[in-house]
């Protein structure tokens, strides 16, 4: 049965800054994240569009799982979305199934934007937990990408 978890992240950055930021996350993000992110290396495509295979290393002791191989399943420049699927690594030990999607909204209070992130999960066993780790992990990347743009604007 599969289940679904959620957040939304107050940002003060301008919504168009987060997007680029996260639809080019293959390059920006080990630069601009390096506690978090050790590399992401582009296994097919150009990492930036629907297709895409990206293989993402995270930094030894951030999360259990040392990489995760995703696809990009959609891509909308217009309403700022992307979703991706994990399609290899020692994470589907947990879950059968993740794949998880993300929006950038803009119109917050001055000129800040917000990014809703969802994912949806099947878990291998009843033993498995939710994937809360995860979802404070992307909240931790969202508030610490918001501070890297603003530091650097």
């Amino acid at each position: 049965m599969s289940s679904k978890i959620e957040v939304e992240v107050e940002m003060k950055s301008n919504e168009n800054k987060v997007w680029d930021s996260i639809k080019n996350s293959a390059t920006f993000f080990p630069k601009a994240l390096p506690d978090l992110f050790e590399n992401i290396e582009i296994l097919e495509g150009d990492g930036a569009s629907v297709g895409s295979l990206r293989l993402v290393k995270y930094r030894h002791g951030v999360t259990e799982i040392p990489a995760t191989k995703e696809k990009i399943e959609n891509l909308d420049d217009e309403s700022r979305s992307l979703s991706y699927a994990v399609i290899d690594g020692d994470f589907l030990k947990f879950y059968k199934n993740y794949k998880a999607s993300l929006t950038v909204i803009g119109g917050n209070s001055g000129g800040g934007s917000s990014v809703k992130w969802e994912a949806e999960f099947e878990k291998a066993d009843d033993e498995t937990p939710d994937p809360e780790l995860i979802k404070g992990f992307a909240v931790k990347t969202f508030q610490d990408l918001d501070a890297y743009i603003l530091a650097n604007a």
